[in-house]
């Protein structure tokens, strides 16, 4: 098996989706070429970073969500279908917690007890990993607030065709949360997972959570999604 074939599928027994060949091609062509596990591990940080719709990025046989069908009771997804978070809300949440809580993670504050402490930036999760020559390695972020167990949370995904749908925790997934989770971040959506009525049913069993962001939505996203929850919190109090 070339080293083509080898990276694709490391990736894929690690719920990876499958990079096209070329793509590939251009981790193996450097000289002199870098060792196996490099190359997984530079195949997976760049993944991870990119925008899933990009072309030639993933294998042309990488399957997608089905059409968006609100009067259809329930679907199962047939196979694993990759996908990125563009949007998350914590529906637990009144608008003015969700503010709140937005504004102590861009402070970079936790709350424990009664008393707030001020973290250090996260070390980035792919300091070690070689990006190629002109890629820089993604900025630390601050450590979120501890996410409630009960929290439910609603997101927006996308596949690698672009299709949209919005999706929503049907049992609690740890790693799901505001600040936890970046926009741009992968998933790996499980053969037999459910889609009611156009929303997709997140359960652990069936969800798998790969991590990864893309930087300019991320930012867009945080200030965005600030202004519009003070609009909304104001309008409520009028």
């Amino acid at each position: 098996m070339d080293l083509t074939s080898q990276i694709r599928a490391s990736l894929q027994a690690q719920n990876f989706p499958a990079p096209s060949i070329p793509w590939t091609t251009t981790l193996t062509s450097r000289v002199p070429t870098p060792p196996l596990p490099s190359l997984i591990a530079t195949a997976k940080a760049r993944l991870l970073a990119s925008d899933l719709t990009t072309p030639n990025l993933l294998d042309s046989t990488t399957p997608c969500l089905p059409p968006v069908d609100p009067q259809k009771a329930e679907a199962l997804l047939t196979q694993n279908v990759p996908c990125q978070i563009l949007d998350i809300e914590n529906l637990t949440l009144s608008r003015w917690e969700q503010v709140e809580e937005l504004e102590a993670i861009a402070r970079g504050e936790q709350t424990t007890g009664r008393r707030v402490v001020r973290l250090a930036a996260e070390e980035s999760e792919y300091d070690n990993v070689d990006e190629g020559p002109g890629r820089t390695q993604p900025h630390p972020q601050p450590q979120q607030q501890p996410q409630r167990k009960n929290a439910t949370h609603r997101l927006v995904l996308q596949d690698c065709k672009g299709q949209k749908l919005h999706a929503l925790e049907l049992k609690r997934i740890e790693k799901l949360g505001i600040g936890s989770t970046n926009i741009g971040e992968k998933l790996m959506l499980k053969s037999g997972t459910i889609i009611a009525r156009g929303t997709v049913l997140l359960e652990p069993e069936k969800c798998v959570t790969l991590g990864g962001k893309v930087d300019a939505w991320q930012r867009a996203w945080f200030d965005g999604r600030l202004a519009r929850l003070k609009e909304a919190a104001g309008g409520q109090e009028a």
